[in-house]
């Protein structure tokens, strides 16, 4: 007798995909395509991946905000296909011939193979929820997002086309902050995206600053504090040196939560800790 349309089945609708949990309970191996499943760093779930994605890279289980590349923190906060890059030809330079365990030069070269850009931050115009923009996301994945001159220069730029075409300006920062590779260039970068943020405010323009996990040095001393509004991520790292230095330092317990979103907005160093899902409304608010 033929098999009626219920009787077959296709091998994707028979199970969801298999996590380490399956292995582990029949006792049988079985190949599992790599990165398919993901484990949470905070809460040590398994999260299917493609799940993971729809929900803006955060665990359903307990909330932690995963880092995100800048492409993909483009796509989520502008309107789509909104976002155009802009310098993208600008390209970090070896000044010192710098090289420790490996080149400086070589590292660069790395790094622009695995992101696709030509250092650690990306910029352009885009529209979020219909208001025109000027945006900036840091990539943690390019030498942690460290400040060279080229994201300095990314930024300073970013400010003054927002000066010149009256645009908010918004820079999503995530980085472990000055570049050690570029020495006293990287420095200068501090002092040179302040100069361009105090040209914004005297001509009226707004800056929202959004700190990500990490947030931290030299990014953290210069232009990702001097928001006209500062906002945060659930539990996102923020500081200057790092929990352990300062422990280290003071040679005292740090109080729990220190150094994250929650405790700085609580001692008044930044306005709101805002979700991920509700950025593209909160910040199109503080817009209007």
């Amino acid at each position: 007798m033929a098999k009626t349309t219920t009787d077959v089945k296709t091998t994707t609708q028979l199970q969801a995909p298999r996590t380490w949990d399956d292995v582990v309970e029949t006792g049988k191996r079985t190949d599992i395509p790599e990165g398919l499943w993901l484990r949470c760093p905070t809460c040590a779930a398994m999260v299917y991946r493609k799940s993971l994605e729809q929900n803006l890279h955060v665990c359903p289980e307990c909330e932690h905000h995963m880092r995100m590349d800048a492409d993909t923190r483009a796509r989520q906060l502008c309107d789509p296909d909104s976002f155009e890059l802009m310098w993208e030809n600008l390209i970090p330079v070896d000044s010192l011939n710098f090289s420790d365990l490996k080149k400086y030069k070589d590292v660069l070269a790395s790094d622009r193979k695995k992101t696709g850009h030509a250092d650690a931050l990306i910029c352009g115009k885009g529209f979020i929820k219909g208001r025109g923009v000027m945006l900036a996301c840091m990539d943690f994945r390019f030498r942690g997002a460290s400040m060279g001159s080229v994201v300095g220069e990314k930024i300073a730029r970013s400010i003054e086309m927002a000066v010149e075409q009256n645009l908010p300006l918004i820079i999503v920062s995530c980085s472990g902050g000055a570049r050690m590779q570029e020495g006293a260039l990287s420095l200068m970068q501090m002092a040179k995206t302040s100069a361009a943020l105090a040209r914004l405010d005297d001509a009226g323009g707004l800056f929202i600053s959004l700190l990500t996990d990490p947030t931290t040095g030299g990014v953290t001393a210069s232009f990702a504090m001097l928001g006209d509004v500062i906002i945060a991520e659930p539990k996102a790292l923020i500081g200057f040196a790092g929990p352990r230095v300062i422990a280290n330092t003071v040679r005292e317990e740090l109080p729990d939560g220190f150094q994250r979103s929650e405790h700085l907005m609580e001692k008044g160093f930044i306005d709101r800790v805002i979700h991920r899902s509700d950025l593209r409304s909160e910040i199109s608010r503080i817009i209007d």
